[in-house]
């Protein structure tokens, strides 16, 4: 039996290489061997169309997931940013949390500096906020101080009245017209453990969720993309000094809802595409699921902009012409959150997805196998006697038959039909498989 020589050997390990390479750079660009075998045929290019036109075909046109450095760089830098706002400018947490007095009136012809002064001139300190919500006839002033005793709170109520007679909803002026209401450190510590227990919990069942429903590699993707949700809202309350109250809580709860939501439908189309993907050559792993990206791209705008139109009603409505804090907490966390859950649902969770998925063995031998596929069948178009020396002993059927099988010449127009001979006669026999 002759051994096989060193040159074959090396050859073997050389062209082995060769398809590692390859199947690295086609799940990174996606689509660029096909661009290669349409260079070297001279196949035509594809029709462009127009940016609404592939938004609404889903034909993939968009690369997103072999752009995924691009969008994991976006995001860490958004991650970066919101950390370190949050370590250096912190939060500005509302009386629930961080306790305190808070007095509001109608506003009339008040003034912030007014009431600051009024505020120092009855307590002897400064308050810690002075603002005003609302608009028109509907606006109040709310003033944030520390605790204040029984002494100081009635004290400082008949100064405000005094100053400013606040009106009441007889028209007429009245003390009644100016509340207070006080919370101590305790309770907002209370409220704060309480937010945390229930933020926890919805992610251990919407994790749990997900697992039974597709697979834990989505479940690992989904969770990173939930926190970098929390993350990046925070974020924005902290550059932006909004105010941390039970609302915000309420409202980042149904952010991580409507997150988990859009992720769960581009899984689903993801899920749809890959599956039996190990069975098939045409595209990979990744150029799947950046499909299935494509294909629900209008699904979560469309998602996006019917949840956003009611917020910015909510907030336009109930916080600038009726004044109402609560919907404006629960207004601007849910506008932030919907932005941010729309982004990572596509440019984070899918990419993610495809990451994870690439490290396993079966995606690996998947994609080498696509490469070596759509490399015979060019090859084929170019030089079909060299394909059949290039066909691994390792691969499929199908593809083998692509590049190796040989195709009977086509009879020329208006010839006669050859009719099988006999070895003997090498005359014409009507037997099939004569003459073989």
């Amino acid at each position: 039996m002759a051994k096989p020589s060193t040159s074959s050997g090396a050859k073997r390990a050389t062209k082995s290489a060769k398809d590692e390479a390859g199947a690295v750079e086609l799940t990174e660009t996606g689509t660029a061997v096909e661009e290669t075998a349409r260079k070297t045929t001279g196949a035509p290019r594809p029709p462009q169309h127009g940016f609404l036109s592939r938004l609404y075909t889903g034909t993939g046109a968009f690369e997103v997931i072999g752009k995924r450095r691009m969008w994991y760089a976006i995001s860490g830098a958004m991650v970066a940013i919101a950390i370190l706002s949050i370590l250096i400018r912190g939060f500005t947490f509302g009386i629930d949390f961080a306790g305190g007095t808070k007095v509001s009136f109608p506003r009339g012809d008040t003034s912030v500096t007014q009431v600051e002064q009024v505020f120092r001139d009855t307590v002897g300190s400064s308050p810690e906020s002075v603002v005003v919500v609302g608009n028109g006839s509907s606006a109040t002033v709310q003033v944030r101080a520390e605790t204040l005793t029984n002494e100081q709170t009635d004290k400082l109520r008949d100064a405000l009245f005094d100053a400013f007679q606040p009106v009441g909803p007889d028209g007429q002026p009245s003390k009644l017209a100016i509340s207070d209401s006080a919370v101590s450190e305790t309770w907002g510590g209370q409220i704060t453990q309480k937010a945390v227990i229930a933020l926890v919990v919805f992610l251990l069942l919407a994790s749990l969720y997900i697992t039974v429903r597709y697979e834990w590699y989505m479940t690992l993707a989904a969770m990173i993309s939930m926190v970098f949700d929390v993350v990046v809202t925070a974020g924005v309350y902290s550059l932006v000094g909004f105010e941390v109250t039970p609302a915000t809580v309420i409202g980042l709860l149904t952010i991580l809802g409507f997150s988990i939501y859009d992720t769960v439908i581009v899984f689903d189309k993801v899920e749809e595409n890959t599956h039996g993907f190990e069975h098939k050559t045409r595209r990979t792993f990744a150029e799947e699921a950046n499909l299935a990206v494509n294909q629900t791209f209008m699904r979560s705008i469309n998602t996006s902009l019917i949840s956003a139109l009611p917020i910015m009603s909510l907030m336009v409505v109930a916080v600038w012409l009726l004044g109402v804090g609560t919907l404006q907490d629960l207004a601007l966390v849910q506008l932030v959150g919907v932005v941010v859950g729309t982004y990572s649902s596509i440019y984070l969770a899918t990419p993610l997805l495809v990451t994870l998925r690439e490290r396993t063995e079966l995606v690996q031998n998947h994609n080498r196998r696509v490469m070596r596929r759509r490399k015979a069948v060019a090859g084929s178009k170019t030089a079909p006697a060299d394909d059949a020396a290039d066909v691994d002993e390792g691969e499929t059927t199908e593809n083998a038959a692509v590049s190796t099988a040989a195709t009977p010449a086509a009879p020329a127009p208006g010839a006669k039909p050859v009719r099988p001979t006999s070895r003997r006669t090498q005359r014409p026999t009507g037997k099939p498989g004569a003459g073989r």
